[in-house]
């Protein structure tokens, strides 16, 4: 019993410095993204921005700087969503997009942070945010 309480007691003493150290060398599970980084990192990638009552939508970004909005919704968001082709641009931490016919052509901007595995927080100028998933797109891909 006594060597068990001075195990615990071991232990408990260098607890805050193996944290401490497993904190250092754990990978971050967010990382917020800008400029050039980001800009490479949207590139050629489709994000599939969830809907309310289920459902995704999503969007192309293509490298020339051409966002598309193909209309290939799925749940709810196929009945939402009719096809749009808009530009993307990044400004410093900002990622921008204009659309020819959605949001009345207005331009919007948001803060984009890298999640674990495939995700994306997005958060819009106007406050409004939410999470996406991403993945490559078909470098044959119209």
């Amino acid at each position: 019993m006594r060597t068990m309480i001075i195990t615990c007691a071991v232990a408990l003493r260098f607890l805050p410095a193996g944290l401490a150290l497993a904190l250092l060398v754990a990978p971050a599970a967010a990382e917020k993204l800008a400029d050039a980084q980001l800009q490479s990192f949207i590139s050629g990638k489709r994000v599939y921005l969830a809907v309310p009552l289920g459902g995704e939508i999503p969007l192309t970004y293509r490298a020339g700087g051409v966002v598309d909005g193909s209309g290939e919704a799925v749940g709810l968001g196929k009945y939402m969503t009719p096809k749009d082709r808009g530009r993307w641009w990044v400004a410093g931490e900002r990622l921008c997009q204009k659309w020819q016919q959605w949001y009345g052509g207005k331009t919007f901007c948001f803060t984009v942070t890298k999640l674990t595995g495939n995700k994306i927080k997005w958060v819009r100028d106007d406050g409004k945010s939410g999470v996406a998933r991403l993945r490559q797109t078909s470098p044959n891909a119209p």
